[in-house]
């Protein structure tokens, strides 16, 4: 793949725009970029044409690799890559010569980009150094204690940080087997189970397996013994089981991590119950890979993200940058040899997001405790202003999560005549029990200051989420945009 892209023109420095499915010539094609020296830039799959334009224009690739079909209005060298190979770029792949020797690169030069979902403005290109992915991968290998007789399981997209860099540079350093699914299906997730040893995953994957009914008794009875039998033994089963998720399938698994995306402690609570295993949550972004993790051998305490990882700094600030008191709530601010080098042609941007001594301004807003651990609250972009109060949605949904018959909300901030913004909480129901909005509201009385209160509750079937899970605030806030002003 190497030699293809280099009979396409691609040189060092050159960006690789690759928009395929989930396969292990996907994971080839950002191999034979890094042995090049070419830089790798995956887009999520689920993007239009008219947005991938959007990246193409600000990245100006040399090659854009696609599915078959999809982006053949490109201004640009398009090539096509199928599932099994096929197409325009498997075709030169397999005419091509092999890519000689491997390129070198200095630590800082860069080896992949990836495009952050903002919520406001225009996506960002996040440069990331080789210096970057490698102090990452080196510090989770070992903080995580991968060995050489790991099996990795396998389900995350391979257009992100977490599946891409996170899962796979773990499972390479130590050549360990890794079990790679298309996509995740509760089933086939569960079949694999027993066979492998680590399984990294976000929330709502575990929900969904933790909502995989738990096996029933088998019941069995006698039938006449001249009639047509079903074994050997005379007996016919009344019905099979589904595929069981319980401590039976995962006893053969050391390390389930999460992340992406906040776990509530019912989760966790519940994971436990079920399987006898503590998930390990842990914190990073686009732009700084893994940030904190919750200790590999040690206590790790539900709704925290643990501390920061060997070789990361991390503070707690106000808007000034000055650090706050221990467990006040602020914006986390973060140093580490895994910070990217900038946004791609967006200097002002790069300039506005860092201190002036190196220190990052994630965005995300949280507390640490005596003991270092970080809990995170939210973001501050989500962070809702009413009536010159800051309310930080976390906090409320934090309430309304743990109700029964509440499966999850998302608490937003939409434009109020009278206080610039009112709170609105959007709740998804899980059917087990019929609570009522008045309810809902109730639970808030006592627990929480009156001008947090949601000022309105929408009922929805699903919450609007990214391809990693991700709830996206800035879709609930255009839904619901005009709810007090019309």
């Amino acid at each position: 793949m190497a030699g293809a892209l280099s009979r396409l023109g691609v040189a060092t420095g050159d960006r690789v725009v690759v928009q395929i499915d989930k396969s292990t010539d996907n994971v080839a094609l950002y191999l034979a970029c890094l042995r090049m020296g070419a830089v790798f830039l995956p887009l999520n799959t689920a993007y239009t044409s008219s947005e991938v334009a959007y990246f193409v224009d600000d990245a100006s690739p040399t090659v854009v690799v696609a599915r078959p079909g999809t982006l053949n209005d490109l201004p640009t060298v398009v090539v096509a890559l199928g599932t099994e190979g096929d197409g325009s770029f498997g075709a030169a792949t397999d005419a091509a010569a092999p890519f000689v020797g491997i390129a070198e690169r200095d630590p800082d030069d860069l080896a992949a980009m990836l495009y952050t979902s903002g919520t406001t403005g225009r996506s960002k290109g996040a440069m990331l150094t080789h210096a970057n992915l490698e102090s990452n991968a080196l510090a989770l290998h070992d903080f995580w204690a991968f060995r050489a007789d790991d099996v990795l399981l396998h389900t995350l997209p391979i257009f992100h940080v977490h599946g891409l860099f996170v899962a796979l540079h773990c499972a390479m350093l130590s050549g360990n087997e890794v079990i790679f699914l298309p996509k995740f299906e509760v089933a086939q997730v569960i079949e694999q189970l027993p066979n492998v040893t680590v399984m990294m995953g976000v929330p709502t994957q575990y929900t969904r397996l933790l909502a995989q009914p738990r096996p029933q008794t088998q019941v069995r009875i006698q039938v006449d013994p001249g009639a047509n039998r079903h074994d050997s033994q005379g007996f016919e089963d009344l019905h099979q089981d589904p595929p069981a998720f319980d401590a039976g399938t995962c006893s053969s698994i050391r390390l389930f991590t999460s992340g992406s995306a906040p776990m509530t402690e019912a989760v966790h609570t519940e994971f436990t119950s079920r399987t006898g295993h503590q998930i390990l949550e842990r914190y990073g972004m686009t732009e700084a890979g893994m940030i904190t993790s919750n200790p590999y051998t040690g206590d790790r305490v539900p709704g925290t993200v643990g501390f920061a990882l060997p070789g990361v700094e991390l503070r707690v600030c106000d808007g000034d940058g000055l650090s706050v008191p221990t467990g006040a709530t602020g914006v986390v601010e973060i140093r580490s040899p895994g910070l990217f080098a900038g946004y791609w042609q967006m200097p002002e941007r790069t300039t506005a997001e860092h201190r002036c001594d190196g220190w990052f301004i994630t965005g995300d807003v949280g507390s640490v405790d005596a003991q270092g651990r970080l809990t995170l609250e939210g973001r501050s972009s989500d962070m809702i202003i009413s009536g010159g109060y800051n309310i930080y949605p976390k906090e409320v949904e934090m309430v309304l999560d743990d109700l029964p018959g509440v499966l999850e909300t998302g608490v937003i901030g939409v434009p109020h005549p009278d206080l610039g913004e009112a709170v609105v909480a959007v709740v998804v129901r899980d059917g087990t029990t019929d609570i009522t909005n008045d309810e809902l509201a109730a639970s808030l009385d006592g627990v929480l200051a009156r001008f947090k209160h949601p000022k309105r509750y929408i009922s929805a079937e699903a919450l609007p989420r990214n391809a990693m899970s991700k709830v996206q605030k800035a879709a609930l806030r255009t839904d619901y945009s005009d709810l007090f002003t019309t």
